[in-house]
């Protein structure tokens, strides 16, 4: 748009300055009709300059505010091109998403390539600690996706400060003074609700969700809109990590011990079990035995019947017996 105008300005000062020329050539023969012919030849430009001053282009991802000699008007000019009186002032704001993060750094070397990645980002906040119900502190890396509400842009514009030093002051000091300390209330209050255990684990999704509509509603009358939370990473002291640590030996070393008793406990059941069961069969010997004894008392008869019972067929060289009688084993 400007190198229009300025093709505008110089075919008016060619145009002036050719009729100029003109005139003075042809003066005697057609008088003052040639001045008159050639000012029609910079009549274009100049119209295009009239109107261009009245059009005002407000380019994409950003949203335009019109500042009046009796304030701001309260109306917000999105993209395109728009008609505004040229003694207007119009300001441009950025209503992309803006990402606010609260995050352990580690330091960058200025000889390193992301020195200036790591300077930009300086004016972030470091990580965010908060207590759980059991009174514990955990640290946090979290971000706030944020942007403002278009079409209050005039409200922010208005009533925002930007006398901070910053490139984009108004944006700075809504982080500052609204993102950041809405984002660690909100968190300190979610997370005053859980264990340590289930903020590390099970209930992270839980919490960002909680965070997301508290600050939502916290922030609703600076006009922003929170677009999301998440939470990056989340940490232990260092007391409370040597405790874990400590307890979870403790808990293994317990598991061990009652491993090892019911190994001993099986182990002296099987030895019970065991134990009776050679009780029961000596005794049961012994009244086998017994009734044994007293069965041969009774019939000596007994003891030659259990010789023939276990007699295998075969004659003994010599053999005497009760039977006065002799066997001979006589080979054929």
């Amino acid at each position: 748009m400007k190198i229009l105008n300025y093709i505008a300005i110089i075919a008016i000062i060619y145009s002036v300055v050719a009729a100029i020329y003109n005139n003075r050539i042809r003066k005697s023969n057609k008088g003052d009709k040639t001045l008159a012919n050639s000012m029609f030849l910079w009549l274009i430009p100049v119209i295009y300059l009239v109107v261009s001053s009245f059009l005002t282009i407000i380019p994409a991802q950003e949203c335009g505010v019109v500042i009046t000699p009796s304030g701001v008007k309260q109306h917000t000019y999105y993209t395109g091109w728009h008609l505004i009186l040229p003694w207007y002032e119009v300001q441009t704001m950025d209503k992309t998403e803006q990402v606010y993060t609260c995050a352990k750094r580690t330091e960058v070397s200025r000889s390193d390539p992301e020195y200036k990645s790591y300077k930009a980002e300086a004016t972030q906040a470091e990580t965010v600690w908060t207590p759980t119900i059991d009174g514990i502190k955990m640290g946090f890396d979290i971000s706030a996706s944020w942007r403002i509400d278009p079409e209050y842009a005039w409200w922010i514009y208005d009533n925002v400060s930007e006398t901070d030093g910053k490139t984009n002051g108004r944006f700075y000091w809504l982080e500052e003074n609204v993102i950041k300390p809405k984002l660690k209330s909100a968190l300190a209050l979610t997370t005053s609700k859980y264990t340590p255990i289930q903020v590390y684990s099970t209930s992270r999704e839980e919490i960002q969700a909680f965070v997301l509509e508290r600050m939502k509603n916290d922030i609703r009358s600076y006009h922003l809109i929170l677009d999301q939370i998440d939470i990056r990473e989340v940490y232990y002291n260092n007391e409370y990590e040597t405790a874990i640590n400590q307890k979870k030996l403790e808990e293994q070393k317990a598991l061990t011990l009652s491993e090892v008793t019911k190994q001993k406990e099986e182990l002296k059941k099987q030895a019970e079990i065991e134990k009776d069961i050679q009780i029961l069969n000596a005794e049961g010997e012994a009244e086998a035995l017994k009734i044994k004894g007293a069965s041969v008392s009774n019939n000596p008869k007994i003891v030659q019947l259990e010789w023939i019972n276990k007699w295998d067929g075969k004659l003994p060289e010599i053999m005497t017996g009760d039977g006065n009688g002799l066997l001979l084993n006589i080979d054929k």
